[in-house]
């Protein structure tokens, strides 16, 4: 409207500069006569634009105002990547390889100077949501195995975890631990002497464990039944089973430090049987204790822990009703991280040897392990070893732990 009423005065103006001009003698007397015909044509122009502007208001009423075109609805960003949705049905898979150099003199060990001493491969995924599968195939100089393959049902009524398949038993702590969550780059004496060495206690079984409510700390109950071969056990008939049962309880002791106790218990037919030629209802009888100290302190949890760990363990023969004599072992280890990627360690073994408790092995550790990630591990130890029957041995033992692929957590 403003536009509109500019451009009228500018005619106006124009139309008045365009009349006809006469003598000064003229101008003087027609002076009032053209100042009403001004007058009159400004009241004039008023008068039309005041009209037009009545117009367009009336015709800018009657139009009605366009509702706004909402915009399009933006879809949620998807939380799958392609990548993702491409490995729904895959489990995540991972592969672990243990390099071990051994320098030294050991005459009760053939372990060589460098070698693979075990690849793992692992594939671990949800089958549904009521269970759960895990598998673990151990590559050595000696083959392929399965070193564990199991499915875990953690919904069953009354509280109750399941767990068939082939497994380590829930015999003390290192049993259940794989070679690459060592904090050694061996096993200690009482695992080799008592337990069955590397293999531990390894059969397909089942498993069924309960937490027991308890308001002063955490206590789980375990029962396993397990048929097989191993060092230590071995059915010859479908009748002889090995069982297992565990008790452990853990309590946070302030908010960096917590303690774990255990209980176990072990009896089946006994391996040694077969090379000794004992009688046929030869069983092997285990105990074990252990307990473990962790000390992390939350506001520097990357840079300093602690980390202390025993074991004791007695084994005893049975055949024919008749109770042979006890072997007795332990081992004691700490091990601090003094720097963000640096361990150090030491660790005590004793242990009579399972066929003459009378021979005791005593040995010493000390081992320094260097972090460069949280895909490989560098680790130095030294070991010293007593055997009972004189021999003594100095060893220095280099491991190298290396891993690529999605691993999951293993048994705290």
């Amino acid at each position: 409207m403003r536009v509109v009423r500019s451009i009228c005065l500018a005619a106006m103006t124009i139309s008045l500069l365009l009349l006809p001009r006469t003598g000064s003698a003229q101008s003087q007397p027609d002076a009032g006569a053209l100042q009403q015909q001004i007058d009159q044509l400004k009241k004039e122009f008023g008068e039309r634009i005041a009209a037009l502007e009545a117009k367009l208001a009336e015709a800018q009423a009657a139009t009605p105002t366009p509702a706004p075109v909402p915009a399009p609805p933006v879809p949620a960003p998807s939380t799958a990547s392609p990548l993702t949705n491409a490995k729904v049905f895959n489990p995540d898979m991972s592969v672990i390889g243990n390099f071990v150099g051994v320098a030294g003199r050991n005459e009760h060990s053939e372990q060589p100077s460098f070698g693979l001493s075990e690849v793992e491969a692992a594939f671990q995924a949800i089958v549904d949501p009521y269970a759960r599968a895990d598998f673990f195939l151990a590559a050595s100089p000696e083959g392929l195995e399965v070193e564990e393959g199991f499915i875990t049902f953690n919904t069953l009524p009354a509280g109750l975890l399941l767990k068939a398949g082939k497994m380590r038993a829930e015999f003390g702590k290192v049993n259940r631990l794989h070679t690459h969550r060592l904090s050694w780059a061996d096993r200690p004496l009482v695992m080799q002497n008592l337990v069955g060495g590397e293999e531990g206690i390894s059969l397909p079984g089942v498993s069924v464990s309960r937490l027991i409510q308890n308001p002063a700390l955490f206590l789980e109950a375990t029962g396993e039944a397990y048929y097989g071969s191993s060092d230590v056990f071995a059915s010859r008939r479908k009748s002889e089973l090995t069982y297992v049962g565990r008790l452990r309880g853990y309590r946070d002791i302030t908010e960096g430090t917590n303690l774990e106790v255990g209980g176990s218990y072990a009896i089946g037919p006994s391996a040694e049987a077969r090379e000794t030629f004992a009688p046929e209802d030869s069983r092997t009888e285990l105990a074990g204790a252990d307990a473990t100290f962790r000390y992390r302190p939350l506001r520097r949890a990357i840079y300093r822990q602690f980390l202390a760990r025993t074991e004791l363990v007695w084994s005893r023969p049975r055949a024919g009703g008749i109770t042979g004599e006890r072997a007795f072992g332990y081992y004691g280890s700490g091990e601090y991280q003094f720097a963000r990627r640096w361990f150090a360690g030491a660790r005590y073994d004793r242990s009579a040897q399972a066929l003459d408790p009378s021979l005791v092995d005593t040995g010493g550790s000390l081992f320094l392990t260097f972090w460069p990630s949280e895909y490989n591990q560098i680790r130095g130890q030294y070991r010293r070893t007593n055997y009972g029957d004189g021999i003594k041995a100095n060893e220095f033992l280099f491991q190298l732990n290396f891993s690529i692929g999605a691993h999951g957590a293993h048994v705290f």
